[in-house]
């Protein structure tokens, strides 16, 4: 029995308009497909759908949708959210059964980060894959893949030959030994050292002129031998006009 389950209710009508009324009603549309059986059209309330959907394990658990006195088994495979308010607008279900086989995207989980020397020194864990693809039965999907970095040092890496999978379950990526994550020396410890180095380094210092009392008073002679140059010639005064001869004196 699944953890989980989900009451649909059925939708009549496929398109985007039955999509449309689906959610002004409240609901949630999606589909159930796989197992070769024919696809149905459900409509989930998002009451039930949204806690699910915070749950880091949403993708790898198996659910059980209740719909017309039935339940089918189902993965989650894809999940589409509306661009403004990040709310999920459709749903898509796969059934699966004993048997199936799937693909999916397992998330990684690190452990141990106090025993690591190179983190305890100032190290810094870039993680390469935060999910790794496993092939597996749809009942054998682990929630998670934990990995170990005790004793990793800077300059250390895991490999996924490293990781312990569960029986049964492998990765999708074969004839490879991928890195999953590497210890990396810290970025500060080089600016540390530029930064040392160049307070180290003499400053070199411009060069200072000296100038003696001797050498000022050289230079004042200089200026004084220099005859100044001729400046225009001042224009004279314009002479006032004389007064106009007194009018003839009356006849």
């Amino acid at each position: 029995m699944a953890d989980t389950v989900f009451n649909a209710e059925r939708r009549e009508r496929a398109g985007k308009g039955a999509a449309r009324a689906a959610r002004r009603a409240g609901l949630v549309p999606g589909v159930i497909y796989g197992a070769k059986k024919a696809p149905k059209l459900v409509a989930i309330k998002p009451t039930e759908l949204l806690p699910e959907l915070r749950k880091t394990a949403f993708f790898t658990n198996l659910y059980d949708v209740k719909l017309d006195g039935g339940s089918a088994r189902v993965l989650v495979r894809d999940v589409q959210y509306d661009p403004v308010s990040d709310r999920p607008v459709h749903v898509d279900f796969m059934r699966v059964e004993p048997n199936t086989k799937v693909r999916v995207d397992v998330p990684v989980v690190f452990e141990n980060e106090a025993a690591s020397p190179g983190i305890k020194r100032g190290g810094v864990l870039n993680i390469v894959r935060h999910h790794i693809e496993l092939v597996c039965l749809a009942t054998q999907i682990p929630h998670q893949i934990r990995v170990d970095l005790t004793g990793l040092d800077i300059g250390d890496s895991v490999h996924i030959s490293a990781v312990k999978l569960p029986d049964g379950v492998r990765t999708a990526i074969v004839g490879r030994d991928f890195t999953v994550a590497t210890v990396a020396a810290p970025t500060t410890t080089a600016v540390e050292i530029e930064t040392a180095a160049a307070a180290a380094a003499p400053v070199a210092m411009a060069p200072v002129e000296v100038i003696t009392a001797k050498e000022t008073k050289d230079k004042e002679k200089e200026k004084e031998a220099i005859p100044e140059k001729p400046g225009k010639a001042e224009k004279p005064e314009r002479a006032e006009r004389p007064a106009r001869a007194e009018k003839r004196s009356k006849e």
